[in-house]
């Protein structure tokens, strides 16, 4: 493979106060969190971590202060997709610039460009940025689907690495498994709920949003599929199963920001038009963190348990 990233990715939230401001000393325990209990590596500024409404400036200077608090710890991989080439292109070359170690960016949404038009987005970022990139699609959000055909031309340009899938569909993602492996190009999960088949099938991890409040049990089950030991790998993904369904239960990150909040972890801070959950789905959410062995009881006081 292009790359040698592998296992659990987490898709990290950004912390926020309740005004919308950014909560730096939340955004580092996550971080700290995310290192002690085996992550293999985190994204900083993806759709999960509210990208929509960040600031050019913030979303810069998130990647570079995760940058510099990792220290070399756990790679850093920085959203920068954009509907706008010109906008990709800046945020990508910020990632560079600040040492991240992989951009991620997302197909162009709501403009629905052609094949073609992809195809030329993705290979002029990836021509005039030096950075290992990785394709993102999740036609769900952005109404605008990469295409087999097109992800394996863009194989072909040397720092194109991988790709998140996020379609859901776990027969198209096999096939997508299959023909990316001839192509050196890794395939990693982006719908937690179809991450252990993907796996199965070969893919080298998931892109994770469980992952943010289970990082141990998701690292394990990546580790254990990593090296073929599906029956375990099963297992500890029939604990991780509800919470795959549950964190999903409104718009990402709604549901997972409220459950970092249960735990203590972060402020209950999230920018409109996102509001916090609404309170007919905090059972379900609470039900589903238990179901995968996640104390709520003290849970702020004890915080290194839920993990």
């Amino acid at each position: 493979m292009k790359t040698s990233i592998a296992g659990s990715i987490v898709a990290m939230v950004t912390p926020m106060e309740t005004d919308g401001s950014l909560d730096e000393s939340g955004f580092d325990r996550l971080l700290e969190w995310h290192i002690e209990a085996g992550t293999h590596a985190v994204v900083i500024a993806g759709t999960t971590g509210e990208s929509a409404t960040l600031s050019h400036d913030e979303h810069c200077d998130l990647v570079a202060h995760a940058v510099r608090r990792a220290a070399g710890r756990i790679p850093i991989i920085a959203g920068t997709g954009s509907n706008n080439t010109r906008e990709a292109l800046h945020l990508t070359h910020s990632a560079r610039e600040h040492g991240a170690d992989a951009a991620l960016l997302v197909t162009p949404y709501y403009n629905k460009p052609s094949q073609e038009g992809l195809y030329q987005h993705y290979r002029t970022i990836a021509e005039e940025v030096d950075i290992p990139q990785i394709l993102y699609n999740v036609p769900g959000r952005t109404a605008c689907d990469l295409e087999l055909e097109t992800v394996l031309r863009l194989a072909e340009v040397d720092n194109i690495v991988a790709i998140k899938d996020a379609t859901g569909d776990v027969e198209r993602g096999r096939e997508l498994v299959r023909r990316c492996a001839v192509a050196n190009v890794a395939v990693y999960s982006g719908e937690d709920a179809a991450t252990f088949e993907l796996m199965r099938a070969g893919a080298r991890g998931t892109i994770s949003v469980t992952a943010n409040v289970a990082p141990v049990k998701m690292a394990q089950m990546c580790d254990l599929a990593l090296t073929g030991d599906f029956e375990l790998s099963a297992a500890l993904n029939e604990e991780l199963t509800p919470l795959h369904k549950d964190l999903f239960v409104q718009g990402n990150p709604v549901p997972v920001k409220w459950a970092l909040q249960r735990l203590g972890m972060i402020p209950p801070g999230i920018r409109l038009p996102l509001v916090e959950l609404d309170a007919q789905f905090h059972g379900r959410v609470e039900a589903a963190m238990e179901h995968a062995g996640i104390q709520l009881e003290n849970a702020g006081a004890t915080r290194k348990l839920y993990v």
